[in-house]
């Protein structure tokens, strides 16, 4: 999911208790554990968004520049989701039961708790090694070895900086990977996080070979025409709460899995919804609650930075980000959104 993961902006929650940035020594020490496999796995969160999907590919091609033999996976269900098929080196995803049941070394991305890496999570705990890339402020601080920044704007950012210590050269791949990650988790550099050395980044990695149009397009540019069934009925459904949030405002809208499959569009096409509802000028929050194939309720948030959301999530069972966060919920999303208007009160 990319508001968590997913899939998924300014990561600054909980700023008292967040990690340290790596000194070079935690980067020398994952250094030398890569240096010394033969044979490296990589997880990433479940639902990848392109944040960890592309920082775990990029490094999966760089590994393997390196002579190491890579698998990579996530925890299910298990599928790319349809934007993000376009992304190069895929052939390293394997399903997830198909993964190392005690690998030696094990590098988990993108992931601020064991439980988002799902049916990983037990193969990371068996991990001789465990290696952690990650950029959320509520990072548990799992791993043996972390590479944990929490003002990076994205994991790519990290992931980057490894791929560059292990002396590999950017290729086009790793390039194109890198750039995906950072345009998703930077809201295609329009969210604060985006710095002159998030543009340095991107300009490297132009340089490299990524091609920024290919990325605009597959993640933000098109959608089959069902969509656009989908998205009318949740914009005629859209709610106005404009006391909500401390008097900042709330929109708020619902997707049923029965709304999505009579148009035969597949719950990771449901992305782009939020960012049109996120547009609304009297709401500073926008939320939409969207039902999985399994019958729950995934519940995706936007804030414009006036309320941090990665606090109020967390308290969901979800995390992510300040201005863009998510949590799964069990039933009917009538209760969630009762807890989220009393959060969204509290934090205001």
């Amino acid at each position: 999911m990319r508001e968590t993961g997913g899939h998924d902006a300014v990561p600054r929650p909980f700023r008292a208790g967040a990690p340290a940035p790596p000194d070079d020594l935690e980067w020398d020490r994952a250094v030398r554990l890569i240096r010394a496999a033969g044979e490296v796995s990589l997880a990433c969160h479940v639902v990848p968004d392109g944040d960890a999907l592309g920082s775990m590919l990029a490094l999966g091609r760089a590994l393997r520049v390196l002579g190491k033999h890579v698998t990579a996976s996530f925890g299910e269900p298990f599928g790319v989701p349809a934007s993000l098929r376009f992304l190069p080196g895929q052939d390293i995803l394997v399903e997830p039961g198909r993964m190392p049941a005690a690998p030696r070394l094990l590098i988990a991305l993108d992931s601020a708790d064991p439980a988002r890496l799902g049916s990983l999570a037990g193969r990371a705990a068996r991990a001789g090694d465990l290696v952690v890339i990650d950029h959320h402020a509520s990072n548990a601080g799992f791993g043996g070895t972390r590479l944990v920044d929490p003002d990076a704007a994205a994991t790519a950012v990290l992931a980057e900086e490894l791929i560059r210590r292990l002396g590999v050269p950017l290729d086009r791949d790793m390039a194109q990977n890198l750039y995906a990650g950072l345009a998703s988790d930077t809201g295609s550099f329009k969210y604060p996080s985006t710095t002159p050395a998030v543009h340095a980044l991107a300009a490297r990695l132009l340089a490299a070979g990524a091609r920024p149009a290919a990325v605009a397009r597959e993640l933000w540019d098109r959608a089959p025409f069902g969509y656009l069934r989908v998205l009318a009925g949740a914009l005629a459904r859209a709610r106005l709460e404009r006391d909500a949030a401390g008097g900042r405002g709330l929109v708020w809208t619902t997707i049923t899995r029965a709304d999505r499959l009579a148009e035969g569009v597949g719950y990771d096409r449901l992305e782009g919804v939020i960012d049109q509802l996120r547009r609304t000028d009297e709401a500073e929050v926008a939320i939409v609650c969207k039902e999985t194939d399994d019958g729950r309720w995934y519940v995706s948030a936007r804030s414009k930075g006036g309320v941090d959301l990665s606090g109020v999530c967390a308290a969901l069972g979800g995390g992510g980000h300040r201005e863009m966060a998510g949590f799964l919920w069990p039933g009917p999303p009538g209760r969630a959104l009762d807890r989220l208007r009393a959060l969204l009160t509290a934090e205001t």
